[in-house]
């Protein structure tokens, strides 16, 4: 029976990967924001008078720039898009909370200071706003929205990510893209990395035909297993579907 036909199994043994250098999405991956986000869609669709379900049901993963150009463009501007992003986290910080793994994962590779960083499709705003009103560790290397000309599912989000890992020059770099939405898991393939996919917003079909390369339930099963011996990063991946 095929795989998507049947009763997902999330009893994959584990498996240590190295890699050069981890990119993560934010919304889905590090942080479930999705009622802080509906609220806020409701806000700027009250600005547009059009019905903001209407509008979430194409936003997710998407930069809010590439949405506002489809319903009013004169609202399509960083200026517009980044003070409405920077009011989420304070007016609905309440709504918002940690993807499972996520505080420890992150300050596992902040306290070796490893290589990794956030490519994402919110505003600097936004994605400060949250790390800070969640207390989460901040990367020291960050793409938002405002920093690329296409948003996914384009690469160009994780070909920039990798550079400013200082990773881009070299082709065997092995970096791991940690997403959620099938728009990032294409991006983060087509940039040539391997890509673990988050089953926390969409459909494992979605995740599994977007092109993941492991699927798992959420970032406990996301582990640093580094030793002072290792070069590079080890990480370990359990618990992710069966093929």
């Amino acid at each position: 029976m095929p795989l998507l036909e049947r009763k997902p199994a999330f009893t994959r043994a584990p498996e240590t990967v190295p890699v050069d250098g981890i990119l993560f999405d934010m919304d889905g991956t590090i942080i479930d924001s999705t009622d802080a986000i509906v609220k806020y869609w409701h806000l700027v669709g009250k600005e547009l008078g059009v019905d903001p379900m209407i509008i979430i049901k194409d936003a997710h993963g998407r930069r809010s720039i590439d949405t506002l150009k489809m319903y009013d463009p004169s609202k399509a501007n960083w200026e517009y898009v980044s003070h409405m992003e920077g009011l989420v986290p304070t007016r609905f910080g309440q709504d918002a909370v940690e993807i499972p793994g996520a505080r420890n994962l992150l300050a596992s590779l902040d306290a070796i200071d490893a290589p990794w960083a956030i490519v994402t499709s919110g505003t600097r705003p936004l994605v400060n706003g949250w790390l800070d009103v969640m207390k989460l560790a901040h990367p020291k290397r960050m793409v938002s929205a405002e920093d690329v000309k296409q948003g996914k599912p384009d690469p160009e989000c994780y070909l920039l990510g990798k550079e400013r890992l200082s990773l881009s020059s070299n082709a065997e770099d092995n970096i791991l893209v940690v997403e959620d939405a099938p728009a990032g898991i294409r991006a983060g393939v087509a940039a040539g990395c391997k890509v673990i996919g988050l089953a926390t917003s969409h459909s494992i079909k979605q995740i599994v035909e977007a092109g993941a390369h492991w699927v798992v339930k959420d970032l406990e099963s996301v582990k640093l297993r580094n030793d002072a011996a290792t070069r590079g990063l080890l990480i370990e991946i359990a618990d992710a579907l069966e093929a």
